[in-house]
């Protein structure tokens, strides 16, 4: 065993991408809590919970930290959000 525990915190949202977009909102901003893993953040429907959906690029960037750009993003991976 690893050691390390999951939490499980369901949230209702109507479709995916919106599903995806609170969980990208709620990865960054509790990102101030150090053993927070934005990187490891998927969503699935409610019946079909063993299909995951990434919500962040899951690349680690130079120090460890993760890209905090959504999955599948065009361009170089960042620590800061593009306007």
């Amino acid at each position: 065993m690893s050691g390390r525990y999951v939490i499980h915190l369901p949230v209702v949202a109507a479709d995916l991408p919106a599903a995806q977009r609170l969980a990208r909102v709620v990865g960054r901003w509790i990102t101030v809590l150090p053993m927070m893993d934005p990187g490891e953040m998927t969503v699935s429907e409610e019946d079909e919970q063993c299909l995951h959906h990434r919500v962040f690029c899951d690349l680690r960037l130079s120090g460890g930290r993760r890209c905090i750009l959504c999955d599948g993003h065009d361009g170089e991976c960042t620590r800061r959000l593009r306007r």
